[in-house]
């Protein structure tokens, strides 16, 4: 490697929630380059929620920058684990995916990873190249690595333990087999979210069961949402897609509160670590104004998903619609019949549910009560109306969606 060992740790270091250890990992990087070879960087995912957001990014982002340094990165899709499902923070035993699932979820991640990571500088597996291959001897001895006391340390498992709900077997068996995958494909280093923290221990356990070095663990922080509080989420409705519009993906970031824009910067973009320190001095200081900054941030970010010149039409599309009160000039068009109304009318949460901009008619009810819906950039909070339908008539919720109804 030709970058120098603590210029390396400097740029792994970054945004990392918890490191086990940096000593070991020191060591690890002189072997390296004392062999002359990359570090092994594992990141294991299971095909069971294809649509990423920024949040799910955050590791993939550290992923990166392992490739950017030189060192050989190894995403391993969990086909065959993803038959069990992960039960951390799970309450009760997941459902089981079917092959086909498996293969449709696993296909569309791999779509969307390469977004953010080279293909060409990733070596893609599958674990079931060798878990599949396992017999009733190989998972006995692989079991007998583990102690059932061991598993019930676990927070999930302890408490559905306490509150006498039931945990299946084969529940255990997944953290053995997504630590068998370290042992399998020799990790040096493996990531993830904090909340993975103990199956990423059972993969130390496991690779020095089995006579290799432990792996170096490196777990990433949550991302907070829109909101500034909670995990960034599709069902919280506080997320950015990477698969969204540039000009959704842009309105999104500048509603992020300023006390997230240093961590945004730190998690999601590839600003250098000298850029970031003087916008995170900048932003404490006083020496940049949040709302700069925030521009900045979310250019950065269309432009990793996009392109600089989708970037400039989504951020003068911003100033227009939010700064200057007018609508877009792109959105979606919803054809409504006459036929659906009563006395030229509809009721107010069916139309709201009709342009599509809310998933159903309970999440309309919920946006009608909490003001976030104008019609014709008239507010609405009751959900008991009906509402003169004319052609052309424009439908919002919240601060980004719109939707012009075309009546025939």
């Amino acid at each position: 490697m030709s970058i120098n060992i603590e210029e390396q740790l400097r740029v792994i270091k970054r945004g990392v929630a918890e490191l086990i250890s940096e000593d070991e990992l020191k060591k690890k990087l002189k072997q390296v380059k004392k062999e002359d070879r990359p570090l092994k960087v594992k990141l294991g995912l299971d095909p069971t929620a294809p649509d990423i957001h920024l949040g799910h990014t955050v590791v993939l982002q550290k992923l990166k920058q392992f490739q950017d340094l030189g060192h050989e990165v190894i995403l391993l899709i969990g086909d065959f684990t993803a038959r069990i499902g992960d039960p951390t923070g799970k309450s009760k035993t997941r459902p089981q995916l079917s092959e086909k699932d498996i293969k449709e979820n696993a296909r569309t991640y791999k779509e969307q990873i390469f977004k953010v990571l080279d293909p060409d500088k990733t070596r893609l597996v599958f674990n079931s190249e060798w878990l599949g291959e396992m017999d009733f001897t190989d998972v006995i001895n692989l079991s007998a690595n583990y102690t059932v006391a061991r598993m019930l340390e676990r927070e999930d498992f302890s408490q559905r333990y306490k509150n006498n709900q039931p945990i299946s077997i084969h529940e255990f068996f997944y953290p053995l087999m997504q630590g068998y995958d370290s042992v399998a494909i020799k990790a040096d280093v493996e990531l993830g979210g904090t909340d993975q923290k103990f199956n990423l221990l059972v993969g130390r356990t496991l690779q020095k069961e089995y006579g290799q070095e432990s792996q170096v663990i490196i777990m990433m922080p949550i991302l907070e949402g829109l909101d500034g509080v909670k995990k960034m989420s599709k069902s919280l409705d506080n997320y950015i897609g990477i698969d969204d519009t540039p000009n959704d993906m842009y309105g999104k970031v500048m509603s992020i509160p300023d006390e997230l824009l240093a961590r945004y910067f730190e998690l999601l973009t590839d600003i250098s670590l000298d850029e970031l320190e003087e916008i995170k001095s900048g932003l404490e200081n006083g020496d940049i104004h949040p709302m700069k900054a925030k521009k900045k941030l979310a250019r950065t970010i269309v432009i990793k998903y996009y392109d600089s010149d989708m970037a400039d039409k989504a951020a003068e599309e911003f100033e227009r619609v939010f700064k200057e009160g007018e609508n877009p000039e792109d959105m979606p068009e919803v054809k409504i019949s006459s036929s659906e109304l009563e006395d030229g009318q509809l009721w107010i949460v069916k139309l709201v549910a009709a342009t599509g901009l809310v998933d159903s008619n309970s999440q309309a009810r919920r946006m009608i009560k909490q003001g976030a819906v104008r019609i014709d950039d008239k507010k609405y909070d009751k959900i008991n109306i009906d509402i003169d339908i004319e052609d052309g008539m424009i439908v919002r919720v919240g601060k980004r969606r719109f939707a012009r109804i075309a009546l025939n």
